[in-house]
């Protein structure tokens, strides 16, 4: 998914915040969704961030146009983790690993249904 960079998006030495890595990336993670004909919510339940491991290799600024890539680490029954790497052309400026749970209105993490669990395998993989 690409992203441009809006005055939104930085400080006023026109830099990127921090934060909105993880915003773009949840983006990309909702585009997912979206761009195959479905919804982040899957009946009454959705996936939540259990964990981040977020790396910030360079800058990025106003205009530039970024590109979020997402690769699926692992999934197992309750849970999903995923890579995303931000890039400006061929240079890297942000990675994440994100781990996902699936709740349901409970609050209590569920099996992700198998259909789902195909949806996720589709993607390409770190592995």
């Amino acid at each position: 998914m690409k992203v441009r960079i809006y005055y939104k998006d930085t400080d006023m030495g026109g830099i990127v915040y921090h934060s909105n890595y993880l915003n773009f990336c949840e983006m990309a993670r909702s585009e997912l969704f979206f761009s195959h004909g479905r919804s982040p919510m899957i009946g009454e339940c959705h996936f939540a961030i259990k964990k981040i491991n977020a790396n910030y290799h360079k800058p990025s600024f106003l205009g530039d146009l970024l590109e979020v890539k997402t690769k699926l680490i692992q999934v197992k029954h309750t849970s999903i983790e995923i890579a995303h790497a931000i890039y400006r052309a061929d240079t890297l400026i942000f990675t994440m690993e994100v781990l996902l749970v699936f709740l349901c209105k409970d609050g209590k993490p569920h099996r992700i249904d198998e259909e789902t669990k195909a949806f996720f395998k589709q993607l390409p993989s770190t592995r």
